[in-house]
C-alpha cells in the first residue's frame, strides 16, 4: 500500500508541477497542453486510443511471451556448451552495437506493415537483456551445489534442469522485468517507421496534424500500460518462481 501510495502522491505532484508550468509560461496548447486538457482528450478520443492500444498492447505481449522463451532457451544452451559461448556470444554483444531504429527499416521491408515488423521489434529489444540475466545467474551457480551433484554422478542435463535453472530463476525474473519496460518500446519504434494502427502511429499522426493534446493523451496511455506490464510480469514471477 505504501509504495502505492507513493507512486500515487509523485503522479498529483507532476500533474500540479505541470499544469502550473503551463499556467506560469501561459503556453499555447500546441506547444504543452496542459494534465486537464488531456484528461478531457483522452476521455473524448476514449474509443480512438481504446483501438489503439489494443494493437499495440497485442505486439507487445505476443514480442514479450517470444522474447522470454527465446532468451531463456538461448541462455541455457550458453550455459550448458562452452563451444555455444565461444561462438554464439560475440555475436550476441556484436549485435547491441546496431543501433534499434537502424533495423526497424529493414524488418519493416521484410515483414510489411502488420503486427509480424513490430512484434519482431519487440523480440529484439527484449533477447538481449533476457539472455544476459538468465546466461550470468546460471553461471553462478553455487560451486558447492555442482560439485556434490557430480559426485552424485547425476548427468549435466539432471544438473541444469534441477539445480542450475532454479537457482537462476531470480536472474530470469530479473530480465523479464526489464523486458516487461523494453517491449512497448520496441513496438513503439515499429509503429514510428511504418504503421496503419497502434499508439505510435497515432502519436504521429496526431503530432502531423498539430493535435498534440491527443499525442499526449496516447503517450500517457503508453506509459501507464508499460507500468501496468511491468508491474503484472513482476507478480507474475513471484508466484512462479516461488511454486518453483
Amino acid at each position: 500500500m505504501r509504495g502505492w501510495q507513493s507512486a500515487v502522491a509523485s503522479a498529483v505532484l507532476g500533474l500540479a508541477l505541470w499544469q502550473g508550468v503551463v499556467w506560469a509560461y501561459d503556453l499555447p496548447r500546441f506547444i504543452l497542453p496542459g494534465p486537464v486538457l488531456v484528461a478531457e482528450t483522452m476521455w473524448k478520443s476514449r474509443a480512438l486510443i481504446a483501438e489503439h492500444t489494443l494493437i499495440t498492447a497485442t505486439e507487445v505481449l505476443i514480442g514479450l511471451v517470444l522474447g522470454a522463451v527465446l532468451g531463456g532457451l538461448s541462455a541455457i544452451g550458453l550455459a550448458a556448451s562452452p563451444m555455444a559461448r565461444s561462438l554464439v556470444k560475440p555475436l550476441l554483444v556484436f549485435s547491441q552495437a546496431i543501433p534499434v531504429f537502424a533495423l526497424a527499416p529493414i524488418l519493416t521491408l521484410w515483414l510489411g506493415y502488420g503486427l509480424g515488423s513490430k512484434i519482431a521489434m519487440a523480440v529484439i529489444i527484449i533477447y538481449f537483456p533476457v539472455t544476459s540475466s538468465f546466461f550470468d545467474a546460471l553461471m553462478r551457480t553455487n560451486p558447492d551445489w555442482l560439485g556434490l551433484a557430480r559426485v552424485m554422478g547425476a548427468r549435466p542435463a539432471r544438473i541444469m534442469w534441477h539445480i542450475r535453472i532454479p537457482a537462476a530463476l531470480p536472474g530470469f525474473a530479473s530480465g523479464l522485468r526489464l523486458a516487461a519496460v523494453y517491449a512497448p518500446i520496441g513496438a513503439i519504434i515499429g509503429e514510428w517507421v511504418g504503421a496503419s494502427k497502434g499508439l505510435g502511429y497515432l502519436m504521429l499522426l496526431a503530432n502531423g496534424r498539430a493535435k498534440i493534446d491527443l499525442m499526449f493523451a496516447a503517450l500517457i496511455v503508453l506509459a501507464i500500460f508499460t507500468i501496468l506490464l511491468h508491474v503484472a510480469v513482476g507478480k507474475l514471477a513471484e508466484k512462479l518462481f516461488e511454486r518453483a
